[in-house]
């Protein structure tokens, strides 16, 4: 079944004419990579952060790595994180060949709890990959207070809190590295990409010199002074992204007015939880709310898709990924509050350009949909 109107997407990134003209300014250069528009991207988040430097790289996922790789996490280590993230959290520990320990997660913030962390610590825990899910900013005061306490390294997963703050002190500013993901559904996107922020001289040069294969601290040619990866962010990337910070503000507000016509509506649709907000500011990155227990969800979005409206189950719990359950062993009741949140979580369409009318088709969507699913459930 049909409406006849147009779908309405999960995502749609804002692309302007700045952002064409800067790559076609990159193109005409014939400077693709290593250039001047990577170095002016990395000076401009920077500023805005207000860190002495802001690192790109080709992913989030390859910050991460190079973060915990940097930090020297390895064989025989442990490196705690959420299980209610992107999968990259957890993959990037793995790729040093440490091993993944899921700490349980508060159930309005649906990030980690301080206290199931300082719980999931022995002797081998190394260091914490906090995560800020949904564009919610994670505990950052306790959980800096745990690691210090306990001597272990900590790195921010803060690819879903673009330009995001706790207490008002950016993300990023807190003395450990906290890495951006630039993805096509992001606050911001280079297409794909991504961008480490620190205070700190020496991981910084360090972090350069691993995005690029291991190149010599004085930039020499070809000369490669440690093992290093190809995890630079190309000129034409670092374009895209120079244009979209030009018009982030006004981004982030439109997700924000999105964000409350959606507030405003969910709460008056039975068997609907609206997304949890305050005391912190969310950086609004998707509107992915909670559906009551005993709503089939995936039936909801079967119907919603028929209806045309795009939505997802989001998001899976890591630990119960077919690949962390085939490695590892992991199995449903390992972690019950986050699993909870993954089983009953949808993301709805969300992004800067929606209109309130798109909001009230899903909204009004969401509710037949429910209605059909609680009169099937009655029979």
């Amino acid at each position: 079944m049909t409406t006849g109107q147009p779908r309405i997407p999960l995502a749609r990134p804002v692309i302007t004419a700045r952002e064409r003209e800067l790559v076609l300014e990159v193109l005409d250069s014939r400077q693709l990579s290593l250039g001047p528009m990577l170095a002016r991207f990395e000076r401009e988040w920077a500023e805005r952060i207000g860190v002495r430097h802001a690192v790109a790289c080709s992913s989030g996922t390859a910050g991460l790595h190079m973060c915990l790789h940097a930090a020297g996490v390895g064989p025989g280590d442990e490196v705690i994180t959420s299980s209610f993230s992107f999968v990259a959290s957890a993959n990037a520990v793995l790729f040093t060949g440490a091993e993944v320990v899921f700490a349980e997660v508060d159930p309005q913030t649906f990030n980690m709890d301080p206290a199931a962390v300082e719980a999931a610590i022995t002797p081998r825990t190394k260091a914490l990959v906090i995560v800020d899910i949904f564009g919610y900013p994670a505990e950052i005061p306790a959980l800096i207070d745990i690691a210090r306490r306990h001597g272990l390294v900590i790195v921010e997963d803060a690819c879903q809190t673009i330009d995001g703050d706790y207490d008002g002190k950016k993300l990023g500013t807190w003395g450990h590295p906290a890495v951006y993901g630039f993805y096509a559904n992001k606050q911001l996107t280079t297409a794909e990409g991504g961008v480490i922020l620190t205070d700190d001289d020496r991981l910084a040069a360090l972090l350069k010199s691993l995005s690029n294969q291991g190149r010599s601290d004085d930039g020499a040619w070809l000369v490669h002074s440690r093992l290093g990866f190809n995890y630079r962010l190309s000129d034409v990337h670092a374009a895209i992204g120079v244009g979209q910070l030009e018009h982030l503000d006004q981004m982030q507000a439109g997700r924000a007015q999105v964000a409350d016509w959606y507030q405003q509506r969910v709460r008056a649709i039975p068997n609907v939880e609206p997304m949890f907000t305050g005391p912190q500011r969310r950086s609004w990155f998707v509107y992915a709310p909670r559906l009551a227990s005993g709503i089939d969800r995936n039936a909801v979005i079967t119907q919603l898709d028929e209806l045309g409206i795009s939505a997802k189950p989001y998001l899976p719990c890591i630990h119960l990924q077919p690949f962390y359950q085939d490695q590892f062993g992991y199995r449903p009741g390992t972690l019950p509050v986050t699993e909870a949140i993954s089983a009953s979580t949808i993301a709805l369409p969300f992004f800067p350009e929606m209109t309130e009318d798109q909001v009230d088709q899903v909204c009004a969507a969401l509710a037949t949909v429910l209605t059909r699913d609680r009169a099937e459930v009655a029979r």
